[in-house]
């Protein structure tokens, strides 16, 4: 069976185990239901940026063309540095995005991947933001009233744990047996008196589970710019990474806007 799908960073649902589809020219696709079986990618060499929607040959960020990359408010700094958010000001790129986007709650969370993560996300996108990471648990740490407070409570946890997930060790399902409720409660006595009114007291650790037969010893990473076609038996997905028998990963949401055929 073929498919023909515009990259998008695949839908999940929370179930046991994580339900990812993807909308193709026959509709939506449960890509559960490819696990198991032969998958063939074949690129023609076809992107669209995600955000104008125009041809391009290249992407920046995950998906975007030069101009949109730089001006485009889903592509400014605070992004990645939430600390640097202007929305609560009525400030940034498209102050009406931002208001919409980022002058709500946001949550400080913990997760539990290659090693305990702090990260940032607004209210709407738990679990989506853990499911992404291919994190096994999260914990909300802290309720902001915006995304520039909840960024600078993530700078001060920076210095207590990473901001990144290894994802070599993330897909070979090397898990720090860390216990997130304890790296939170021993955290609350030291947070500064500015913080600590965001921290949530009733929050419990959620068990997240993935549809993976079979996790690798060793990854290497297809880059379809390079190898626009592949063939391989598809033993499981983790965070956006498809895990082919042998070790080839696929991150589908760094390929964001390529037109590509799917064959099963």
């Amino acid at each position: 069976m073929d498919y023909k799908v515009s990259l998008r960073k695949m839908r999940t649902t929370r179930r046991t185990p994580i339900c990812y589809e993807m909308e193709s020219d026959r509709g939506t696709v449960l890509v559960n239901d490819w696990i198991g079986k032969e998958v063939s990618l074949f690129f023609d060499g076809t992107i669209h940026c995600v955000v104008c929607g125009k041809s391009i040959r290249k992407t920046f960020g995950q998906g975007s063309c030069f101009d949109c990359f730089r001006n485009a408010p889903e592509n400014s700094e605070c992004i990645i540095r939430p600390e640097l958010c202007r929305a609560h000001l009525g400030e940034g790129r498209d102050p009406e995005w931002e208001r919409v986007h980022h002058n709500r709650p946001h949550f400080v969370y913990l997760a539990l991947s290659s090693a305990v993560k702090v990260g940032v996300t607004r209210d709407d996108q738990i679990p989506t933001r853990w499911i992404d990471q291919g994190a096994s648990q999260g914990l909300i740490l802290a309720e902001c009233p915006n995304r520039y407070e909840a960024g600078r409570l993530e700078v001060y946890l920076k210095d207590h744990f990473t901001d990144r997930t290894n994802w070599q060790r993330m897909l070979k399902n090397q898990i720090s047996r860390e216990s997130l409720e304890d790296a939170k409660s021993q955290l609350i006595p030291g947070l500064p008196g500015e913080f600590r009114s965001f921290i949530t007291e009733d929050s419990k650790p959620l068990e997240l589970e993935y549809p993976v037969r079979e996790y690798p010893e060793k990854v290497k990473s297809l880059n379809l710019l390079k190898s626009p076609v592949f063939q391989g038996v598809l033993m499981g997905i983790k965070g956006q990474y498809f895990i082919f028998e042998g070790g080839m990963v696929w991150n589908v949401r760094s390929h964001s806007g390529f037109d590509v055929l799917f064959r099963v």
